[in-house]
């Protein structure tokens, strides 16, 4: 993928103050996480670059820079992280517990059984699992999988599951697939549904057309990046729905506490007796987590998550000794673990009763952002920073879970749009030429905010003046290089790249997603793409047989609107189209042509015609929409 290279500048005088006065306040002589994130290694590949021919899917070695003295164009917290998420590889946990790290975003953990492998949550393409786990069989040996975890339903912890097993290993009953109930459900809509807006704005979070360098992509707090490739999905074929459920696997106890609702709508956490090892799944991580995520997604029950936290200590608070993830690095000690858990649920429950408090005092979201500090108490724990979440778009987030987007002033409830605003603002706040000399002046100052925010005005009402964009740009790119947070760092030199003009990037296709989707799911996702204008007036009544799936609907176009019922048929339809879920998917998005249908009678009963105009009133997306120009 091509990346961002132009114009970048360096750190103001005011953003190293910044920066440098940040450093002299935090505990940078705590190093306890730097000797736990190295503990039990066993080994690694020292030049980790991981191909499919020339296409560079992960690569480690371009962040050897993190190696080196701190650099004033990244928040020092921030690049603490950054050089934590940097070791990556083998590492012992335990007696037959082993985890492989930053081969991806997130880890692979692997449990010896008695007679094989449980591997837990392969990472998000099957190239980097496929990798991670031949580092395991390296250093360890080789062990047949007996089974594959997903502790939720993102993508992260189940993309790669074909670079550890096969489908036919699952069809023979050879491996075993667990997962939280409605994990399928999550997974395939999640990201389907409202994914072109996701996967555009996810170049944002999480920097993907940045460099990796000190002036521009560092970390995402969460991890390194998230890699490339392929990602594949294979059903569960054993689902747990209730905490306390218990199972053996190939000799390993392994019992469950449910935390759906909390960081994903399907996740859980297990305890593994034996073994006095908790793993938190992505409940707990060494950072605050985003009760709703800058690319876009439902917002999430903070409540929930403090209380899930709660049950932890609850239930097994006095037992484990040992606390891993799939991110980040484990905890070992009760003492510490409990602590660390204390702590980070005092944290989240602060977070929502500080904001409901506020909410409830009058204050709208952007008000509540800006009060939303922790207690002393809690200020100076490394494992509560901002790297991935952050306090400030987590107490909107809150906000939004309880009254929705609307603040309560009616001036916003019927605003203008933003290019017929912006050009109202610049006339008002006299002209072009003299809100821009302002926004220098601010700039010069040091008041970045405030130059983002007039200059956002400027960009809509003449996104051709070079001089505005660029002047909105490095706001950006200097707020990028204050904040501590990972993603808020990557969005703000996104958009700073974009409006000096570097080329929006292609997303990925979506064709084998859909293939993959139940009936249901994939003809509710049809229903989006139905453009009202195209649809107006048409009236289509279609069958569809899909033969491989031996599954019958019906579709009627009416209204602008797409109507399907499962398991039922018209009884004079329009058209009846008997294909496979493949040829409907492809002949929708336009990768199989019409007359390839229509010529086979056996496929394509009825009028033609009225095919073509069905499938005219579905358009597809602009997958490199604009974000920070109209």
């Amino acid at each position: 993928m091509e990346k961002f290279t132009k114009d970048i500048k360096d750190a103001s005088e005011i953003t190293k103050k910044f920066n440098e006065d940040l450093k002299a306040k935090l505990p940078f002589d705590d190093d306890v996480d730097f000797k736990e994130a190295q503990k039990g290694f066993i080994a690694t590949d020292e030049n980790l670059v991981i191909k499919v021919d020339d296409s560079v899917l992960w690569d480690l070695k371009s962040y050897e820079f993190l190696k080196g003295d701190w650099q004033p164009t990244v928040n020092p917290s921030l690049w603490r992280q950054a050089q934590l998420n940097l070791y990556s590889g083998l590492y012992k946990v335990q007696d037959r517990i082993y985890q492989i790290r930053s081969y991806d975003v997130s880890n692979i953990t692997v449990i010896e059984g008695d007679t094989g492998l449980i591997v837990i949550d392969p990472l998000v393409s099957v190239e980097t699992a496929k990798a991670a786990m031949e580092l395991y069989y390296k250093n360890i040996g080789k062990k047949p999988v007996k089974a594959v975890i997903f502790t939720h339903s993102h993508w992260d912890h189940y993309g790669g599951v074909a670079g550890v097993i096969t489908q036919e290993q699952v069809d023979k009953g050879e491996v075993e697939v667990i997962a939280p109930e409605g994990f399928l459900m999550a997974a395939v809509s999640e990201n389907i549904f409202a994914g072109n807006a996701m996967t555009r704005r996810a170049n944002y979070m999480y920097g993907i057309t940045l460099n990796e360098s000190a002036q521009e992509q560092v970390d995402v707090g969460l991890g390194k990046n998230v890699a490339l490739g392929t990602t594949s999905l294979i059903n569960p074929t054993k689902t747990i729905g209730k905490s306390g459920e218990k199972i053996t696997v190939d000799g390993v106890d392994i019992r469950f506490l449910m935390a759906s609702g909390t960081e994903a709508p399907s996740e859980f956490m297990m305890y593994y007796p034996q073994f006095k090892v908790f793993n938190v799944a992505e409940v707990v991580t060494h950072h605050i987590h985003n009760i709703l995520t800058l690319r876009g997604a439902q917002v999430r029950d903070a409540k929930k998550w403090w209380k899930a936290i709660d049950n932890i200590l609850l239930t097994y608070g006095d037992q484990i000794e040992t606390l891993i993830a799939q991110h980040h690095w484990p905890k070992w000690g009760n003492e510490e673990i409990v602590d660390m858990l204390q702590k980070q649920r005092n944290a989240y429950k602060f977070l929502h009763d500080q904001s409901l408090r506020l909410a409830n005092q009058g204050y709208t979201p952007i008000e509540i952002s800006e009060e939303m500090k922790l207690p002393k108490t809690l200020e100076n724990e490394w494992h509560l920073r901002n790297y991935y979440g952050s306090f400030n778009h987590n107490s909107k987030a809150i906000y939004q879970f309880y009254l929705g987007w609307y603040d309560g002033n009616p001036a916003n409830l019927y605003a203008l749009p933003p290019e017929k605003a912006a050009k109202r603002y610049v006339e008002f706040m006299g002209g072009f030429e003299e809100v821009l000399k302002k926004a220098k002046k601010s700039f010069d100052e040091g008041d970045y905010r405030w130059v983002a925010e007039v200059c956002k005005h400027l960009v809509f009402a003449d996104p051709n003046n070079k001089n505005a964009r660029y002047l909105e740009a490095d706001a950006l790119e200097q707020l990028g290089y204050q904040t501590e947070s990972g993603p808020w760092r990557n969005n703000f030199l996104v958009g700073a790249a974009e409006l000096r003009g570097n080329k929006v990037p292609a997303t990925t296709d979506t064709t084998d997603a859909l293939i993959s989707m139940p009936t249901e799911l994939l003809l509710e996702f049809l229903g989006i793409l139905i453009d009202k204008d195209k649809a107006e007036g048409k009236e289509i009544r279609l069958n569809v047989n899909l033969t491989d799936r031996n599954e019958k609907c019906s579709i009627n176009l009416v209204d602008s609107v797409l109507i399907y019922r499962m398991n039922y048929q018209d009884e004079s339809p329009d058209i009846e189209l008997n294909v496979d879920v493949s040829t409907l998917v492809t002949l929708i998005l336009g990768q199989t042509k019409l007359d390839e249908v229509t010529s086979d009678e056996s496929k394509v009963k009825g009028n033609s015609e009225d095919l073509k105009e069905f499938l005219d009133s579905m358009v597809g997306f602009d997958s490199g929409f604009n974000i920070v120009i109209p």
